[in-house]
């Protein structure tokens, strides 16, 4: 919910450049507070700095942490993390866009859809108000077509982009079985020829594209004139380059420099995960804390050292037996005998305090996101598009909740 007093509202016009540049500045005067991951650090650059605030999330548990993780800005912890909450409230405070009923969906189309996905959809869907009716739909990266099936009315064509062989001959096959004027293209989207394929007649559509998928569709949308378009973004971090390479005038000119862990810090909000997920998600970040300890005396030299994904059947092994194959895999010296107990307690602790001290962090998750979704608005305006950007559904349904709707008049 936006701050008490903040002028929440769907962004557009010169609203657009100013939040950003707002945001812009807050981000880059805190980036000391928010780039170092607590995960690869011992200790955080701003302790020294702010040793109240500190001591305070150190001192709390992991099951407070987990209590915090959505809504840090709720925290009442030592300054300055009221003070930042408030701002963060404000910064990224942006009005639902409005909605409209939707005809019914047609019979059984939501048939093999998850239920949070197709509702999703219909939050979407609901929100795709646009001067002219479209004429024909470009679902891009598209899956089996469910969205571009629920978006299609009377009078329309669909025309589905997809990557998987088999997710495009399941979904022809699902729009045959629906009687729908749709064609379900194999196209990999970032190839030089998918240009071609985008007409000035097409609205294209994107729900959850991840990275450099829905760049590409901006760019390549606006060159091929097409007169409306509506993106959710995702992953911003699912991208080719190293280091993030802004899109729109405004953002080129920025002094902050992203880096892919950057990225991922809007990516690092979740939806509630069963409690299972939740347990094994926790002991493998344990593990890997208290291996991190370990390494750090091994080698002798005090920093994070990165490794690679594990098979989840390795937290099925003693944490010793852990710990020995993960530094053979990283062709460590042998171990010496070990506390093994007191090892694995640490990397319990280290984790509900990584866990704690990632809130300062998690104060700055929505307005990096709310800035990376501005530079691809202030792009289209750029390229002479009107751009409305506001969410299309409430958190709990998907973090991911931004919509961009473009129109050239």
């Amino acid at each position: 919910m936006p701050a008490k007093g903040v002028d929440s509202r769907v962004l557009t016009g010169e609203d657009l450049l100013a939040r950003f540049t707002a945001l812009d500045a807050f981000l880059t005067a805190h980036q000391a507070l928010w780039k170092p991951r607590p995960f690869t650090h011992l200790q955080l650059p701003w302790e020294t700095s702010y040793p109240e605030l500190a001591a305070w999330l150190r001192g709390r548990s992991l099951e407070e942490a987990e209590n915090s993780h959505k809504q840090p800005c709720l925290l009442e912890a030592p300054e300055p993390f009221a003070t930042l909450a408030q701002m963060s409230l404000a910064l990224s405070a942006v009005d639902e866009l409005p909605a409209h009923a939707l005809e019914a969906a047609g019979h059984r189309l939501n048939v093999d859809v998850p239920g949070r996905k197709w509702q999703q959809i219909e939050a979407f869907s609901s929100r795709l108000l646009f001067a002219d009716p479209p004429r024909h739909w470009l679902d891009w990266c598209s899956g089996k077509g469910h969205l571009g099936r629920r978006l299609l009315q009377t009078g329309q064509q669909l025309t589905c982009l997809e990557y998987d062989p088999a997710l495009v001959a399941s979904g022809q096959s699902l729009s045959q079985r629906h009687h729908l004027p749709a064609l379900h293209v194999g196209q990999d989207v970032l190839a030089a020829n998918t240009a071609a394929l985008l007409k000035s007649e097409h609205t294209p559509v994107a729900l959850h594209a991840c990275g450099d998928l829905h760049v590409q569709l901006i760019r390549l949308a606006s060159a091929a004139g097409c007169k409306q378009l509506a993106i959710a973004p995702c992953c911003y971090n699912r991208i080719s380059l190293t280091q993030y390479s802004p899109i729109s005038a405004s953002a080129k000119v920025s002094a902050l420099q992203l880096s892919l862990d950057d990225l991922a810090l809007p990516m690092s909000e979740t939806v509630t995960a069963g409690a299972r997920v939740r347990r094994q998600r926790d002991m493998s970040m344990a593990r890997r804390l208290g291996f991190d300890l370990l390494q750090r005396e091994l080698r002798g030299v005090d920093e994070y050292l990165p490794s690679p994904s594990l098979p989840s059947a390795w937290l099925d092994q003693s944490f010793a037996d852990y710990c020995q194959h993960l530094a053979a895999l990283k062709e460590l010296s042998t171990i010496d005998p070990q506390d093994w107990p007191a090892r694995e307690a640490a990397g319990w602790q280290r984790l509900a305090q990584v866990r704690n001290l990632e809130l300062l962090r998690g104060l700055f998750r929505r307005p990096l996101e709310l800035w990376l979704v501005l530079d691809r608005a202030l792009f289209l305006r750029d390229q002479g598009y009107e751009v409305r950007l506001g969410t299309f559904c409430e958190t709990p349904l998907t973090p991911r909740n931004f919509l961009l709707l473009a129109e050239r008049a």
